[in-house]
């Protein structure tokens, strides 16, 4: 078995105003991250984590931030752009695992509702897909509630080969 591993990493400052958007869920929060697209650093670490396990790049490769095409785009779409990518070169995601760096809002009440909105779009069930939330306890920017970062592992293997 050919298994391919890759790391993903993001992090986007918070602001006032905008959606906090994490795995595809909208979480209440009164600050949300700042991006070109809609800021899911979940989505964009596991897209990272899927993108070097191809050995692709990563997204800023696929999906620049000097594009218009992006601006406030969903992160769900650009994660849909990905698998596409990797059913072409027939792989399949069999286990994802991220850790999500926030002091607020929590994410732990969240996770299941995470979970169905990614595991159908990987293509993986609930159990073959970790979400961690901690906290920076206090420090530097994510700990003053200016930041919030995710960390992403993912696994591949090859798609089996259909039969002629």
């Amino acid at each position: 078995m050919d298994a391919r591993i890759g790391l993903g990493y993001d992090i986007h400052r918070l602001a006032a105003g905008r959606p906090f958007v994490l795995g595809g869920v909208v979480l209440p929060h009164a600050k949300g991250p700042l991006g070109h697209s809609d800021g899911d650093v979940l989505i964009h670490a596991v897209i990272d984590a899927l993108l070097g396990a191809a050995g692709r790049g990563d997204i800023g490769a696929l999906f620049p931030d000097t594009d218009p095409r992006f601006k406030g785009v969903s992160s769900l779409r650009l994660l849909d752009d990905v698998m596409a990518v990797l059913k072409k070169r027939r792989l399949r995601v069999r286990h994802v695992d991220v850790v999500v760096v926030a002091e607020r809002p929590k994410i732990g009440p969240h996770a299941e509702a995470i979970k169905a909105v990614l595991g159908p779009r990987l293509g993986i069930p609930p159990d073959r897909l970790g979400i961690k939330a901690k906290t920076n306890e206090g420090l530097g920017p994510i700990g003053r509630g200016q930041a919030v970062a995710c960390w992403a592992v993912a696994l591949l293997v090859p798609s089996p080969r259909r039969k002629k």
